[in-house]
């Protein structure tokens, strides 16, 4: 299988508010940048879109270290979405699981893969962080030019 590390992030500005999600793919010496956004959003639905949207950039079934600076994400695909699924996408209180559309997509994406989830803190300074930040707020920046 193909290596690749990718790094996401998630912006909004307001939350609600105009958000955006950014990716940076890196597989041996080719790189790809990837950025979007939508105008009444989270910003966990963001970070969640940003690895969304890299996952499904990967046409065939690839060796994955995923970057994420959101808690979130990381618990939420590793712990969270075995008890949300056996439970129906209901929580343990038995409330519906908020965003359980994009956990959903995210589940199908991922499922070809082998990915590795990795939390890094944000805006402290990691490369690849910092690159999926601005990638994310291109994403912001481009909602707003519409």
């Amino acid at each position: 299988m193909d290596k690749v590390e990718i790094f996401t992030d998630g912006a909004c500005k307001g939350n609600p508010g105009i958000g955006g999600w950014g990716a940076w793919l890196i597989a041996g010496d080719a790189e790809k940048e990837l950025f979007g956004g939508e105008l009444n959003t989270t910003n966990n639905r963001m970070e969640l879109m940003a690895v969304i949207e890299s996952l499904k950039a990967l046409k065939r079934p690839c060796d994955v270290v995923l970057h994420t600076d959101s808690q979130y994400v990381q618990k939420g695909i590793s712990e969270w979405i075995h008890g949300w699924k056996a439970r129906g996408w209901k929580t343990a209180s038995k409330e519906p699981v908020k965003n359980a559309d994009l956990w959903q997509a995210l589940d199908q994406a991922q499922a070809m893969h082998k990915v590795e989830w990795r939390w890094v803190r944000g805006h402290n300074g990691h490369p690849g962080n910092e690159r999926a930040d601005q990638l994310a707020n291109r994403g912001v920046d481009t909602v707003r030019r519409k």
